[in-house]
């Protein structure tokens, strides 16, 4: 394990908790990575009491840059992150060999831990026992810590619970992201996990729930344009102000699906725009909301504003 990385196993526990934000990766009207607004964007966040960033997961649209590009955020990110915040990058590619070549490639331009996504072109090849011997090799070889990423909704693939509970006595493998909404099985995992080992939720919907059952924090999409909002479900959970969590989570769901799985990084970059921050279009084939969908997005990001501010209006601009 790298040395000079602040994420240790015994640490990583504290370092994940709270909130993350897997940003955005902002385009250009030509589609040429906007550095000026990835760096104003992470500005504006760093005051507002966020752990740290993901960069390059699912929602940064790791998906669709190529190689240079990749690299070429990290290091601009890399930049504008305090060295008081926790900056993860995504990783992940369908084979061992390459996934440990990216890492490394990450690792030296910044990436104090990878969120590694697990493998599913070849799905039905993709068993428990697959996961763990890959995930198990890629700890191995990184230089950074591991945090393992579970999102069935975008691959199809799940990592259970046994699995997780199995990798989590790796020494370099620190925490797990899971996206799903089965607070069931994320209970389960949460039991099965060793001490030290940082179980996060992914999905807004369900914060409140995760935190319940044992999540460390939140590495949450919708946070990047209500962090006070998800910042205030986490503090209300940890004063046991259960009638307030309850209310606010309320106001959250509703736009933290319209963000993800309704309208997808389109909605989210729309919504980004509407609160003051940098969203730009994204990249074929994804498509930005319709003027309805967009509509319906603010009036959501109101409702989510009023509840933080009680009965003072927030002020959201027009699309």
């Amino acid at each position: 394990m790298n040395s000079t990385s602040r994420l240790t196993k015994g640490s990583a526990y504290q370092s994940l908790s709270g909130i993350l934000l897997p940003i955005t990766t902002p385009f250009s009207s030509d589609e040429t990575i906007d550095t000026r607004g990835l760096t104003s964007n992470i500005e504006k966040w760093n005051s507002t009491g966020v752990s740290g960033y993901v960069a390059l997961g699912s929602t940064g649209e790791r998906g669709n840059v190529d190689e240079r590009e990749y690299l070429e955020v990290i290091e601009t990110a890399r930049r504008a992150v305090p060295d008081s915040l926790t900056f993860i990058v995504g990783a992940g590619q369908q084979s061992t060999r390459t996934t440990i070549e990216e890492i490394k490639r990450a690792a030296k331009v910044g990436a104090e831990a990878v969120l590694v996504i697990t493998p599913h072109y070849y799905r039905s090849a993709i068993t428990q026992e697959a996961l763990v011997k890959h995930y198990s090799a890629v700890a191995d070889a990184s230089s950074i810590p591991i945090i393992l990423y579970s999102m069935p909704d975008l691959t199809g693939i799940k990592i259970e619970p046994e699995t997780a509970g199995r990798l989590s006595e790796h020494q370099n493998i620190i925490g797990m992201k899971d996206s799903s909404k089965d607070i069931a099985t994320f209970r389960k995992a949460v039991g099965l996990v060793s001490d030290n080992f940082a179980m996060t939720i992914g999905n807004g919907t369900v914060f409140n729930e995760a935190l319940q059952a044992g999540a460390r924090g939140g590495i949450l999409a919708v946070g990047c344009v209500v962090p006070e909002l998800c910042l205030e479900i986490y503090r209300a959970v940890q004063a046991r102000e259960t009638d307030r969590v309850s209310a606010l989570q309320e106001k959250l769901t509703p736009l933290a699906r319209a963000v993800t799985k309704t309208y997808g990084i389109g909605g989210l970059k729309a919504a980004m725009e509407m609160v003051g921050y940098v969203g730009g279009p994204v990249r074929a084939p994804l498509r930005r909301p319709s003027e309805g969908a967009c509509a319906e997005i603010e009036r959501l990001l109101k409702d989510a504003g009023d509840a933080i501010s009680g009965s003072e209006p927030r002020a959201v601009a027009s699309w």
